[in-house]
């Protein structure tokens, strides 16, 4: 432990200068492994140091608009893992971070982009409808793609250059029907999702069909058009004069915020039981988390673990960004491992086109054998299909932080 807390203060030394010397009046300076700020008032975009022997990665999502705490976050982890890797003195990346406020439009403007900054890698999207446009293209130009967080299989459909670090939005469906029904959490399941949001639908179809398999008895359905709803009455009210006595909600922490506490204001008490989405709810400015107790999710990453890597982690993000990380950020910062390991056992070399590092690391991510340990998963591994092969982890707020169940 003593080991960690020194490395994460030079870590946070290093940063700190960086981000020091980097700032200006716009955002085309800087290094490409300087944290920006953690707010969308921070810098949104970075450019690559144009660095011999440096293996250039992209990186797309939203930094900006109402998406940006995932965007962020994903970039946020990233450049904690960029600047232990490079701290290794092997292989040495650079990040240059492109802004798609979560727009289809701007995330292939934000890739035309990074083609012409000589990007060999493109990390993202962040999320699912504008990681699913870029897809088309990286596969058509054969560039490797590694999203952190787009979790819809529409994504890697039919594309074998494109992988994910995140679970797929129907292993989230099926892993939670049946631990529901496994641990005997609800007799009557509410079900509360946004049917205008493709993560929120995918999660749900598969937990409707999982649940019929397994005899668990959905006894309403209710959904919301938009991440921007703010009224949750109707749906809570439908769910309280069904009986249900456990509400799953495969939706983001925003809107769950808000019907944590319209439940409680109706004197509302189920067990709520949420997906990854819901990752970053107590940490997230302004809410009581209070209302969170008891609240239920599955995720890949547990910011109060106690494991050494954990630890390390969570001290050198909070020293670089004055914030507990999320699942998003875990999940970049495994992103960036990912590449690392896959690029060190393929043999790959800086000097080496976009095309020819995109062959080389599909045949790694694919081969027998390959695997990584990181954050959100240990003893990865990787399908044909881009999924990744790796075990949630369920947690339960109590007193204000996640417990592993």
């Amino acid at each position: 432990m003593k080991k960690s807390r020194i490395l994460s203060l030079a870590l946070a030394g290093v940063m700190s200068f960086s981000l020091l010397a980097g700032c200006g009046g716009n955002n085309e300076g800087g290094s490409a492994n300087t944290p920006a700020g953690n707010t969308p008032s921070g810098n949104t975009e970075t450019t690559p140091v144009a660095t011999e022997g440096t293996i250039q990665i992209g990186g797309i999502g939203p930094l900006t608009g109402s998406a940006a705490v995932y965007g962020l976050a994903t970039k946020q982890g990233a450049e904690i893992a960029i600047a232990e890797i490079n701290a290794l003195g092997g292989l040495q990346f650079s990040l240059n971070s492109q802004d798609d406020e979560g727009d289809i439009e701007k995330a292939l403007n934000a890739y035309n982009k990074l083609k012409d900054d000589g990007a060999q890698i493109i990390y993202g999207c962040t999320t699912t409808n504008p990681c699913v446009a870029v897809a088309s293209e990286t596969n058509s130009d054969r560039y490797f793609q590694l999203t952190p967080s787009a979790s819809s299989t529409d994504v890697t459909d039919g594309r074998d250059n494109v992988f994910q670090v995140c679970f797929t939005d129907p292993n989230q469906g099926i892993t939670a029907a049946n631990y529901i029904k496994d641990n005997n959490l609800g007799s009557k399941i509410a079900v509360i999702y946004n049917n205008g949001d493709a993560y929120s639908t995918g999660i749900y179809n598969a937990f409707q069909a999982t649940a019929k398999e397994v005899g668990l008895e959905i006894v309403t359905v209710q959904t919301f058009p938009d991440d921007t709803n703010t009224d949750f009455n109707v749906q809570l009210s439908a769910a309280k004069d069904a009986g249900a006595d456990l509400v799953f909600m495969p939706i983001y922490y925003t809107p769950a915020s808000l019907i944590l506490n319209q439940a409680k204001s109706m004197g509302y008490e189920p067990t709520f039981f949420g997906c990854d989405g819901m990752d970053g709810i107590l940490t997230m400015p302004g809410f009581d988390t209070s209302l969170a107790e008891g609240l239920m999710l599955m995720t890949p990453f547990n910011a109060w673990g106690e494991d050494e890597r954990t630890v390390k982690f969570v001290e050198e993000y909070q020293a670089a960004y004055g914030e507990v990380p999320n699942q998003f950020a875990a999940d970049g910062y495994d992103c960036m491992y990912a590449i690392y390991e896959a690029c060190t056992a393929a043999g790959i070399t800086a000097d080496m086109s976009a095309q020819d590092i995109c062959e080389a690391l599909i045949a790694q991510f694919t081969a027998d054998g390959f695997s990584v340990d990181g954050l959100t998963g240990t003893g990865m591994t990787w399908s044909a299909n881009g999924e990744v092969s790796k075990a949630p982890v369920v947690v339960k707020v109590e007193g204000g932080v996640y417990v592993t169940q």
